[in-house]
């Protein structure tokens, strides 16, 4: 059996090798839940976590190929909210943006396809230095970042009470 109660135990074998590695190698893995905990459980107000997984959201939708995107976690480092609630929304949601992307596809080709008198705009806009590669003239692009900027308040207000109760009973 094991160890009994009062019973003298072995000494611990040193770890070889492989298996230190190996131990190593499996908490570098639960670094970033890790992170992810004590960045929720920080300082932060029910706003800076409702706001920081607000923008991910908006920042998530986004596809990663964009300029857009790079720019929007640009902005998230910019701005007073809770970075650990952001690209915890930020992966969230790029794995389900697949699922925005017939939105995302109809209001971009409603805006670059269908609306003639924008046509200027968005040509001006192509013939700019660096724009092309917010990769705007995207359907998908351009609705996904316009959907996320659209739904961003309505995302915040929704998980501000969330935020709260959250802060009440584990902050």
């Amino acid at each position: 059996g094991g160890n009994r109660a009062g019973a003298p135990s072995a000494p611990a074998l040193p770890l070889s090798a492989a298996q230190s590695y190996n131990h190593r190698m499996s908490l570098n893995l639960l670094k970033p839940l890790r992170y992810l905990v004590q960045g929720l459980a920080g300082m932060d107000s029910a706003r800076q976590l409702a706001g920081g997984f607000a923008l991910g959201m908006a920042v998530g939708l986004i596809p990663k190929t964009s300029l857009l995107s790079h720019i929007g976690l640009i902005l998230l480092c910019m701005v007073q909210v809770n970075l650990a609630a952001a690209y915890a929304a930020v992966a969230l949601f790029a794995v389900l943006s697949s699922l925005f992307d017939p939105a995302s596809h109809a209001l971009g080709s409603l805006l670059l396809i269908r609306a003639q008198a924008l046509q200027p705009v968005w040509t001006w806009l192509y013939n700019l230095p660096v724009v092309p590669w917010t990769e705007f003239n995207n359907t998908v692009v351009l609705g996904s970042a316009l959907l996320g900027a659209a739904l961003a308040y309505p995302v915040y207000r929704l998980s501000l009470p969330l935020f709260e109760r959250y802060r009440e009973t584990w902050g």
